[in-house]
């Protein structure tokens, strides 16, 4: 009788383990280049909470934002390796791993509403590049906004010849650097979190974002006048480590997907609000100049920036860019 007892009580011993292990949550860290509070870093935070409820605490999400742990260039590698499971980096990052289908969303005044760029991106184009970064080690969950993008310098930019010779900051998309190029800039690559120390040291002239990086970054502090063109908009994918992602349980995955939608339907309203808020912001802190556009200034930065369109048209696709202009109705 004694011996059974010890059987049993050794055979609990040995299974306590495997025990505490089974109920260790699955850690997915989730690494971004912005602050907590712009439209994508709340959506990341939106997606933990609703990702570690629908769970019931079997997954816990690590966020980790303003490029604590990768910056623009190094957190794609990093996902691709495993040490991270999750990012939502904007679009055009995808064109260096060679999805270059993906610069299309760079394009000059390919939307001009934030309905445009759902029609695009939430309809069967969106799925099918999202499918493209399948053989990259990506699976794709959604798709992100950022809204429309502004210039800004030290001097006003009403006109496109008003950027010639200026060194202008941007991310890396050769798209965003032949439109810069078309209107006689320089255009010079760098990662997000040294834009402002860039702007502030003289090492750039001006940059280019959405509204609610210019607050949230503070470019204000740094650059006397903007200049509402939305010459591109900007769009995110939030995005897995594939093989991480195909070996969660199927419920898990359900679960994950479900707080994915939540998060980006959060997304996309808050997008609409800030960047409205950030221009009220903006026009009242009184250390910068905001430039509103009439539609005749507004179609000279289009009339010149349009043949960025058939410049890239080999490198992006002929037909997906015919396709896209369907949706739009942008073709010139």
């Amino acid at each position: 009788m004694a011996q059974a007892v010890r059987r049993l009580l050794l055979a609990a011993a040995i299974a306590l383990p495997f025990a505490a292990l089974a109920e260790t949550p699955i850690v997915i860290k989730f690494s971004h280049v912005v602050a907590n509070d712009t439209p994508k870093g709340r959506a990341v935070l939106r997606f933990k909470e609703e990702a570690e409820k629908r769970s019931h605490g079997r997954v816990k999400v690590e966020v980790y934002p303003n490029s604590q742990l990768y910056k623009d260039k190094e957190e794609l590698e990093a996902l691709q390796l495993g040490s991270v499971q999750m990012l939502a980096p904007s679009l055009s990052k995808f064109g260096p791993l060679g999805a270059k289908q993906f610069e299309i969303f760079d394009l000059p005044y390919l939307f001009t509403t934030e309905q445009q760029y759902v029609q695009v991106a939430g309809g069967k184009i969106g799925q099918e590049l999202m499918g493209a970064l399948e053989s990259k080690g990506i699976h794709g969950l959604a798709y992100w906004s950022g809204g429309f993008h502004v210039f800004s310098a030290n001097k006003p930019l009403l006109k496109p010849a008003d950027l010639k010779g200026l060194k202008m900051r941007i991310p890396s998309s050769k798209v965003l650097e032949a439109s810069l190029r078309l209107m006689g800039a320089l255009p010079q690559t760098m990662p997000f979190s040294e834009v402002y120390q860039a702007l502030q040291t003289g090492v750039v002239d001006g940059t280019e974002n959405v509204l609610s990086s210019y607050t949230s970054q503070k470019y204000y502090e740094v650059q006397k006048h903007i200049t509402l063109t939305n010459h591109t908009h900007t769009g995110y994918a939030a995005i897995v480590n594939k093989k991480f992602w195909d070996g969660l349980p199927a419920d898990l995955q359900a679960a994950l997907t479900e707080a994915m939608k939540q998060a980006t339907d959060y997304e996309f309203h808050l997008v609409a609000q800030e960047n409205q808020d950030a221009l009220a912001e903006l026009r009242k802190s009184g250390r910068v100049q905001v430039h509103d556009l009439t539609d005749a200034e507004r179609e000279q930065w289009r009339q010149t920036l349009w043949p960025v369109h058939k410049e890239m048209e080999s490198r992006i696709g002929g037909d997906l860019l015919k396709r896209v202009y369907q949706v739009t109705g942008s073709a010139k």
